[in-house]
């Protein structure tokens, strides 16, 4: 009988130990998992990510603005340069050319007639 007894109890604990273990295992893993790689990935992720897209985000937005400064202003300076320039000099170069050339003339006209 207590040879009977002990086989029974040891294959019944086994099987009992085996499947409760499993469930029990399986769900303390999963619950503790869960939450302590929902915590840990979101401290971590967002302290990474912070530092990687502070990082990242001040080197690309420098580079970049950079050089689309540069060419954008180059380029529109050249241009509007280009077209003040020549306005402004049109304007002014006939202003005061008409103004010079009256009053150079009236001069030498006058002194001209006068001889």
């Amino acid at each position: 009988l207590s040879i009977y007894l002990s086989i029974y109890l040891s294959i019944y604990l086994s099987i009992y130990l085996s499947i409760y273990l499993s469930i029990y295992l399986s769900i303390y893993l999963s619950i503790y998992l869960s939450i302590y790689l929902s915590i840990y990935l979101s401290i971590y992720l967002s302290i990474y990510l912070s530092i990687y897209l502070s990082i990242y985000l001040s080197i690309y937005l420098s580079i970049y603005l950079s050089i689309y400064l540069s060419i954008y202003l180059s380029i529109y300076l050249s241009i509007y340069l280009s077209i003040y320039l020549s306005i402004y000099l049109s304007i002014y170069l006939s202003i005061y050319l008409s103004i010079y050339l009256s009053m150079y003339l009236s001069i030498y006209l006058s002194i001209y007639v006068s001889i």
